[in-house]
């Protein structure tokens, strides 16, 4: 996956700048366990917004000796990859910026410890809070109601600087690094804001400010991290431990990350699975929604797959386990969705550019007005001074910045509970743009299981007879066609004398006391058996796409039996589902054309292309870019991989424990649900409105209040209840994607 990966570029880089503070842009993110031991791993606390990590990466990459800076944002950690030397100078530039960075070992552990760390510290911080605003109202109380004296005033300011200190002691110490390193972010803007409104006697107004913007942070940050814990639950799903088999036959309790791959594990009904899996014994239903995202539990017997996360309901099942703990498909969900929301999407990338330039121009306007009104209009200077602290309350871009991470993790996050993984902003974003996709037939549209879909008996055969006889003689063979054959029908094998494989045409032997052959066309055409009744009959099922096969004795055919990979059941309406979002569907199959037509036409295809080599697909989507333009590309991973990989987007199917799925799609479906595709591309198109109704929102609200504030009509207050209102407003409507997509657009 390493080709989805991110880079971010130096103006990416130094667009970061411009952002809010830590608190507002993400929230805190609960550490869990990072990449193990990995060396020259280091967690920083206060790296939990993807602006940090622009930053930390504008100050490390150009570094000599530098290969890579590996980031994982909900676990805060950072590994870089390059030289001792390199790593140290690295390291030095990270805290020179005002960062800690603390080796893994030495950071806070992963788990129990560090949640409750963290409870403890939020519950401190919960109280300070408090502190603050009840002394700012303290203070404002003194400033309206005690007398006009030396003495209250003193004591009035003294109350507010507690308040300001109190909520105000980390948007201080960030904000004064940034201005030293020269950076105007929202806690530079507060820190000269609120310092500016104290010192020309707002002091009342500075403290409830301060107290305000405090606690609104907080409110926020618990929002967004909504959003980014999203998928985070997936974690705990999978137990911590499993019976296991023994050498003595007996069964122990084991830890899921001691057991290996090949040791037999039991679930029994309402536990879950530990580990990625296959059944060796037992029958059951499994829910598999926490993978999948199906709605309806999964029948298993022995040789189907189970997952780790997933729910046994009803019967005991054993199963021999195909993955380690931290390698199973629920792990590599998780992987890549965390993965995913550390990248950029393009919206985001607009966004943080636009601020790195709006950020210092609103500065410089806010210094016009406390300087040009005094000397150019006669203005009193506080009054001056006030409406130019005023308009840095408001400048902040936090809502501008935030609206589009959080909008881009709640899509991603939504998809992925619908068994959609898209491994990137920018897929979710450009899936909008698409206007055709191109599907693979076998194991894509079709089920990739050749299965007897018509039996007809010829020459007035007894029809019953004609079964037993073909069931006897298919399940001697272990031809694909004759093994579909023998499932499909019933009744009691009989004996075959002088059995006989027939390379290239098909089975012969004694049945009954009378030689049969059962093969294909060629068999009974060499044996000269193929009337014009019958080559007809035969015409009309191929078709269709189907492959026949024919049971003969010395005098002709006695029956013919029709084999086809059948469609899945979701094709159709996924098809549809395409159609009425304007999106053209085209079929792309080595099969052969007949059948690339008699299929496409089942399941309302008109473009159906066959008889493509892996090559001739890549030649198709560069065509079909031509004629449609942007062209998705839907296959099971294996042999499309080419194509997958060429197209806009690449729908991978079967996502399920299948690595080469993951590797070379940009979505994976994870439930082999083909109404997933257009259910992702109406999903990538509500959040491309959610994000630019977000960065409406918020510029319309600062639009207003800054004449409102350049007219005298704003006051501190009312900055920040319209900035952290604009926050949490676009946060709110980011959220909203979580609730998925429409349900007319939903697979079954």
């Amino acid at each position: 996956m390493a080709r989805h990966l991110h880079e971010h570029t130096p103006a990416e880089a130094a667009a970061a700048d411009a952002c809010c503070g830590p608190a507002a842009c993400c929230g805190p993110a609960a550490p869990a366990a990072p990449d193990a031991a990995a060396p020259n791993t280091f967690r920083i606390a206060t790296m939990d917004c993807s602006v940090e990590e622009s930053e930390i990466r504008r100050l490390a990459e150009p570094i000599a000796g530098i290969r890579g800076l590996h980031f994982r944002l909900p676990q805060r950690t950072l590994r870089i990859d390059g030289s001792d030397d390199a790593v140290q100078r690295a390291l030095a530039a990270i805290r020179k910026a005002g960062f800690v960075p603390e080796p893994l070992a030495a950071a806070a552990p992963a788990g129990n410890a560090a949640g409750g760390e963290m409870h403890e510290h939020a519950a401190t911080g919960h109280a300070r809070l408090a502190a603050a605003l009840a002394l700012a109202l303290a203070a404002e109380a003194v400033s309206f109601f005690a007398p006009d004296t030396t003495a209250w005033a003193g004591a009035g300011m003294a109350v507010a600087a507690v308040a300001i200190w109190l909520a105000g002691l980390e948007t201080y110490a960030k904000g004064l690094t940034a201005l030293r390193h020269g950076k105007l972010n929202i806690n530079a803007l507060m820190s000269v804001a609120v310092t500016g409104a104290f010192v020309i006697g707002q002091w009342p107004e500075a403290a409830m400010v301060m107290a305000l913007y405090a606690i609104a942070e907080l409110i926020e940050a618990r929002a967004v991290d909504r959003a980014r814990n999203a998928i985070k639950g997936l974690v705990g799903l999978a137990p911590d431990a499993a019976e296991v088999a023994q050498p003595d036959g007996g069964w122990r309790r084991i830890k899921a990350s001691e057991i290996p791959i090949g040791a037999i594990a039991r679930v029994k009904p309402g536990e879950r699975v530990v580990l990625d899996g296959v059944v060796t014994r037992g029958h059951s239903s499994i829910d598999q929604a926490p993978v999948t995202g199906e709605s309806i539990p999964a029948d298993k017997e022995p040789g189907s797959p189970v997952f780790a996360g997933t729910i046994n309901q009803n019967g005991e099942l054993e199963f021999r386990v195909t993955a380690l703990a931290d390698d199973s498909t629920l792990a590599r969900i998780i992987h890549a969705v965390e993965e995913a929301q550390g990248t950029r999407a393009p919206t985001q990338r607009f966004v943080d550019r636009f601020a790195a330039i709006y950020t210092p121009a609103v500065f410089a306007l806010a210094l016009a007005v406390a300087v040009l009104p005094p000397l150019l209009l006669g203005w009193p200077w506080l009054v001056a001074v006030y409406k130019a602290l005023v308009l840095l309350v408001i400048a902040c871009p936090c809502a501008l910045v935030i609206s589009t991470p959080v909008t881009v993790v709640s899509g991603l996050a939504a998809a992925a509970r619908r068994g959609i993984l898209i491994k990137g902003g920018a897929h979710l974003e450009h899936a909008r743009l698409l206007k055709a996709v191109a599907f693979d037939k076998t194991g894509t549209l079709t089920e990739g299981k050749p299965r007897l879909v018509a039996f007809q008996a010829w020459r007035q055969a007894d029809e019953d007879q004609a079964r037993r006889w073909a069931r006897s003689l298919a399940l001697r063979s272990d031809h694909p066609v004759s093994i579909s054959i023998a499932q499909g029908l019933e009744g009691e094998a009989l004996p075959i004398d002088g059995f006989k494989a027939l390379p290239g045409r098909g089975v012969e032997g004694v049945v009954d006391g009378r030689p049969m052959v059962l093969g294909n066309r060629r068999l009974i055409t060499e044996r000269g058996q193929a009337d014009p009744a019958l080559e007809a009959e035969l015409a009309a099922h191929e078709a269709q796409g189907r492959t026949i096969t024919l049971l003969a004795d010395a005098h002709g055919a006695l029956a013919l039996f029709a084999v086809a990979d059948t469609l899945r059941p979701s094709s159709v309406a996924a098809i549809a589902a395409l159609r009425q979002l304007g999106v053209a569907p085209v079929m792309l199959t080595g099969d052969n054309p007949a059948t690339a037509l008699a299929v496409g036409r089942e399941a309302g295809i008109d473009d159906a292309r066959g008889g493509l080599l892996p090559d001739d697909k890549l030649s198709a989507i560069q065509d079909m870019r031509r004629r449609y333009g942007p062209t998705g590309m839907t296959g099971d991973g294996i042999n499309d991989a080419p194509a997958l990989a060429q197209a806009d987007i690449g729908f991978a199917m079967g996502g399920a424990g299948t690595d080469t799925a993951m590797e070379a799609a940009d979505v994976v479906i994870m439930n082999d649900q083909l109404g997933r595709v257009a259910e992702t591309i109406r999903l990538s198109r509500r959040t491309h409105a959610v994000l630019w109704q977000n960065i409406t929102l918020a510029l319309g609200i600062k639009a207003v209040f800054f004449v409102l504030a350049v007219f005298g009509s704003a006051t501190m207050w009312m900055a920040v209840f319209a900035d952290m209102g604009a926050s949490l407003l676009v946060v709110a409507n980011g959220l909203r994607l979580l609730r998925g997509v429409p349900a007319p657009f939903r697979s079954p």
